[in-house]
C-alpha cells in the first residue's frame, strides 16, 4: 500500500548538481526571475508573472500545500549557483490507484542542459521507492516535444495522445501522455 506520510514532511532530494528542496519565502525572487517568462509559461497552465507579488502568492500557496501534506512542488537548486531554477512536483495523487501525475517547470536559461531530466529521476525515485507509488504520470503539449524528451530519457513511456485534452492560453491543445510503472522502474 502507498505511503503519503512522506509528504507531510517533503524532504529534500539530492543528486549531482541539484537540491530539490521546499520553497520558502527568500526565494520568490528567484522564482520571479524566470516565471515572468513568457516562453517558460507557454506551454504550462499558469501565465507568466507579472509581478514579484504573484511568485510570493505562488509560494504561500506551496507553503500551504507543504503544512496540510498535499501533493506539492520543490524548488530546484542549481548546487552550483545555490538558486532556485525551476519547480518539479506532484499535481495530485490518487491514493486508491496508487498513481500521480508530476509538472515541471525551468528557466530558458537551463534548458537543454538535462537538469529536468535530472530532477525528474529524483521525483520518480522518491514516487517509486518511498511513497510506493504503482504509476506516474506526466503530460505535455503537443507542440512542446522537449518536454516529451525529458520524460524519455528520465525512463517513461509514451502511452498516446490526449486530442484537446486542456484549455491554455485561450485554446484547447492536445497533450501526450507518459507513464511510468513500478514493475518497470523498480529494479
Amino acid at each position: 500500500m502507498i505511503s503519503l506520510a512522506p509528504l507531510t514532511n517533503l524532504p529534500p532530494l539530492e543528486s549531482e548538481r541539484l537540491l530539490l528542496r521546499r520553497l520558502c519565502m527568500r526565494d520568490a525572487a528567484d522564482l520571479y526571475d524566470y516565471s515572468r517568462d513568457p516562453e517558460v509559461a507557454r506551454h504550462v497552465l499558469w501565465s507568466a508573472h507579472t509581478s514579484p507579488a504573484e511568485s510570493r502568492s505562488y509560494i504561500r500557496y506551496m507553503l500551504r500545500r507543504y503544512r496540510l501534506g498535499e501533493p506539492s512542488s520543490w524548488g530546484i537548486v542549481l548546487k552550483s549557483e545555490n538558486r532556485v531554477v525551476g519547480t518539479i512536483g506532484f499535481m495530485w495523487i490518487q491514493e486508491e490507484n496508487a498513481s500521480a501525475e508530476v509538472g515541471y517547470s525551468l528557466s530558458r536559461s537551463y534548458w537543454n542542459q538535462g537538469i529536468m531530466t535530472e530532477a525528474l529521476r529524483l521525483v520518480l525515485d522518491f514516487g517509486f521507492y518511498k511513497l510506493k507509488l504503482n504509476r506516474i504520470e506526466a503530460q505535455h503539449e503537443v507542440d512542446n516535444p522537449a518536454s516529451g524528451a525529458v520524460m524519455r530519457k528520465a525512463g517513461m513511456a509514451h502511452e498516446g495522445i490526449l486530442r484537446q485534452r486542456l484549455y491554455n492560453k485561450g485554446r484547447f491543445v492536445d497533450v501526450a501522455l507518459y507513464a511510468a510503472l513500478r514493475s518497470e522502474y523498480v529494479q
